[in-house]
């Protein structure tokens, strides 16, 4: 039969059959050099997808199409759950022209693009069991509200069966308000300020993950290979995340329960609060000294990181997100300058995928609050994102080590060397390039110069 599309998986499988890694031959992601196999003359239009989780939904303009499952002209003859790599194929998210001020566009991408967790988690390691012997109430009923949860969303025996997921979803970022000692800014429509865009999320055990974003005219890609966590900017270029391996954010929200539940294994119950009209239990978790301390580096020093979770008293699962990390940056003597990034995130729209419950819609409202030793020098920026997931997959068959390798100038790089970012920089981790973009200004005179002085990279 004649093929008007080639598979993800099968391109995959010629690359392999000829000995080489995807990572070898890409430009700027892991699967560039496969996607652009693709015919983009025969690409399927958007208002041809069904709306629906496990199958293909509208996209918005930033996200090209991404199909998940068997080949329309195959579907007669095949089934998803065959093996056949050549089931799969995938697009990444296209980078369109964009409105917004390319200010507004770094600050969303370098808060809500591809934040980390606060600690290191491994999947590989057992959950716990229940004891309530010679531990703290608060500890022993955080395991229990965790117990309830890895049930509530499939049970530990079938996320310990995965071994592979996907995600792609669309997302819409706006930088919604904007405030000073003397004034506050607020975004006159919302419609037109906003950006939208979409994602993609691929994660493999133990501890492997990669995602691309794609929002206005620029795209922020992130992974890790269990052993080195980075992320690559438009402005930045690739580097690397200082500090131990930690999981994505955006894998929390409603996506990964069994890295969740992980998260979570040490965190302490504080109590109880209604959320949204629910009653929830809150765990909570803070940061040791130990990993603050070594993703700390030069002027910029993590004071903490705290993430919250509540968990639904009625249906186990976690529908809300908070965390908060302080940083402080002292360059050359002049006085000390503090950013603290909170963001709040509500997951919704709970529904299974293969026996697994996923939150398939959220919404999260991020502030980054600036502020200094003198009275009158604090600004307050605060970011607002919506997105739905619009496709998801486990233990997707084919899927490779190889597509979780990092950039080059990373990957041939020694700890000790600097890497290599934009002409004419020279930095070691993402906190050695913020804070060689420049000292902070002691005071922020319009908008526009604020955003741009943002440290955008000092913790990713």
């Amino acid at each position: 039969m004649e093929r008007k599309h080639q598979g993800f998986f099968s391109a995959l499988k010629d690359e392999v059959v000829r000995g080489l890694s995807p990572a070898r031959s890409r430009s700027s992601s892991p699967m560039s050099s496969l996607l652009r196999r693709r015919k983009k003359q025969n690409a399927p239009p958007f208002d041809s997808f069904i709306a629906r989780s496990g199958s293909l939904r509208p996209m918005a303009e930033a996200l090209s199409p991404l199909k998940e499952g068997p080949n329309e002209e195959e579907s007669n003859t095949t089934s998803r759950g065959d093996g056949r790599w050549s089931h799969w194929k995938m697009k990444a998210p296209v980078v369109v022209s964009s409105e917004v001020k390319s200010s507004d566009l770094r600050l969303l991408l370098g808060v809500l693009g591809a934040p980390l967790a606060p600690i290191h988690v491994s999947t590989t390691n057992p959950i716990p069991h229940l004891s309530i012997k010679h531990i703290p109430i608060e500890t022993s009923s955080a395991q229990y509200i965790l117990q309830q949860y890895i049930a509530a969303s499939g049970g530990q025996k079938l996320h310990n069966s995965i071994n592979n997921a996907y995600a792609m979803g669309k997302v819409k970022m706006i930088a919604s308000e904007f405030e000073t000692a003397t004034k506050v800014v607020r975004s006159r429509s919302s419609s037109k300020a906003a950006e939208t865009g979409g994602f993609i999320l691929w994660q493999m055990n133990p501890d492997m993950w990669y995602v691309e974003l794609a929002l206005g005219g620029s795209k922020v890609h992130a992974g890790c290979n269990g052993k080195l966590v980075w992320r690559h900017t438009p402005w930045l270029g690739a580097h690397a995340a200082k500090g131990p391996v930690r999981p994505l954010r955006r894998a929390l929200q409603g996506l990964d329960p069994r890295t969740t539940a992980s998260m979570f294994i040490n965190a302490r119950c504080i109590g109880e609060k209604k959320i949204n009209g629910e009653d929830c239990f809150i765990l909570k978790l803070c940061a040791d000294p130990s990993t603050l301390k070594a993703r700390s580096e030069g002027p910029a020093e993590i004071i903490r990181h705290v993430l919250f979770g509540y968990f639904s008293q009625k249906t186990g699962f976690l529908i809300h997100l908070e965390d908060s990390h302080l940083t402080r940056i002292q360059n050359n003597g002049d006085e000390a300058v503090y950013y603290e990034t909170t963001i709040n995130s509500f997951l919704d729209d709970y529904r299974p995928v293969d026996g697994i419950m996923i939150a398939h819609s959220g919404r999260s409202a991020a502030t980054l609050f600036r502020f200094g030793e003198t009275a009158n020098s604090h600004t307050k920026t605060r970011m607002e994102e919506a997105w739905t997931i619009e496709e998801v997959a486990f233990s997707v068959p084919g899927l490779s080590v190889d597509c979780f390798i990092p950039p080059a100038e990373l990957r041939f790089a020694s700890k000790n060397e600097a890497y290599q970012v934009p002409p004419g920089q020279k930095v070691k981790t993402a906190v050695a390039a913020a804070t060689y973009n420049g000292k902070v200004p002691q005071q922020q005179k319009s908008h526009a110069s604020s955003v741009n002085n943002i440290n955008w990279t000092v913790d990713v």
